[in-house]
């Protein structure tokens, strides 16, 4: 299934549209649409609701919680495909942060109902995998977008590895064009 993300970020925000008109901008989502339709990724949806004790003292969301935010969605976006963290450490992988990004564009609040968007954007060819996280309230406005790269590592040696292949047959088909 196609998500209109991105024409939602064109839609709202005149400055993505790059070098479009600003008189023809249906054009240019149309367009982005058509090139997002074309590429091949995978996305999960999480939802979840914003308890007090994530909020600071002027009722939002305290920026730390995002980490935590974007790691429940990561991991049940690999629980969606049938598989999960602890299968992926009982083959003796782990998979340790390396880097982790975030832009925070509008707060979240108490109570707010929050959809967290995870997409895998390429599939791992080496020890490397990078999630895209976007966190939208339920009005569908952006508050939040990130970035987490991690690595696959052995558990025992601490060295690099590939991706288990038990976890590449669950997500391969996402990358593979569909036959008309």
């Amino acid at each position: 299934m196609v998500s209109p993300l991105p024409i939602k970020s064109l839609e709202t925000d005149s400055s993505s549209l790059g070098s479009c008109s600003v008189n023809v901008p249906l054009v240019c989502i149309n367009f982005a649409f058509l090139l997002f339709t074309l590429i091949q990724m995978f996305q999960a949806t999480h939802q979840l609701r914003v308890r007090y004790a994530e909020t600071d003292q002027m009722n939002v969301v305290y920026h730390g919680n995002y980490a935590q935010y974007f790691e429940v969605a990561r991991a049940e976006s690999i629980r969606h495909l049938g598989f999960t963290y602890k299968d992926m450490e009982a083959m003796g992988v782990m998979m340790p942060i390396v880097e982790w990004h975030a832009k925070y564009i509008r707060p979240a609040h108490y109570d707010d109902l929050i959809t967290i968007h995870t997409i895998l954007k390429e599939i791992p060819v080496d020890y490397r995998i990078e999630f895209h996280h976007e966190v939208y309230n339920e009005a569908g406005k952006l508050l939040t977008a990130g970035r987490v790269v991690l690595y696959f590592v052995d558990a025992k040696t601490k060295e690099k590895t590939t991706m288990p292949q038990a976890l590449l047959q669950k997500i391969e088909h996402f990358f593979t064009p569909e036959k008309p």
